[in-house]
């Protein structure tokens, strides 16, 4: 599953955002209603608690700031029907004040059709690439 987006800003104005692990608050939409973090870096956990008192916990896989660019895993049961989700998000730079969001994660639906997990999972995507843009 992968959602692409092209921005007319700056690229580190749109890393900003994505490059604060515990940020999701700040542009993840209506359905984001805390954001907690447990340690930094690699093996920092955010515990996001949505709408309906529901909470997914994602553990930060990997991070590199000069690629712009971190994965994160869910961790433990998810409210979302996916096992073994790995996601990779990138901005990469594409011209003066240009850059790309590239979003693409892995999983197996738990429970439901692929197209059914893979169109909840795109609809997380491409709502958070809308929130930044806002």
């Amino acid at each position: 599953m992968v959602a692409r987006d092209a921005f007319d800003a700056p690229i580190d104005a749109v890393w900003s955002y994505f490059r604060d692990f515990g940020g999701v608050g700040k542009w993840g939409g209506g359905m984001v209603k805390s954001c907690t973090v447990e340690g930094e870096g690699v093996g920092a956990v955010r515990r996001i608690g949505l709408a309906g008192g529901m909470e997914i916990a994602e553990r930060c896989e990997a991070y590199d700031a000069a690629k712009r660019s971190f994965s994160y895993s869910i961790v433990g049961k998810s409210p979302i029907p996916i096992r073994n989700y790995v996601s990779v998000c990138s901005v990469i730079e594409t011209g003066a004040n240009e850059c790309r969001v590239d979003w693409h994660g892995t999983f197996e639906p738990d429970g439901v059709s692929a197209e059914q997990a893979q169109g909840m999972v795109r609809g997380i995507y491409v709502g958070g690439i809308a929130g930044v843009r806002k």
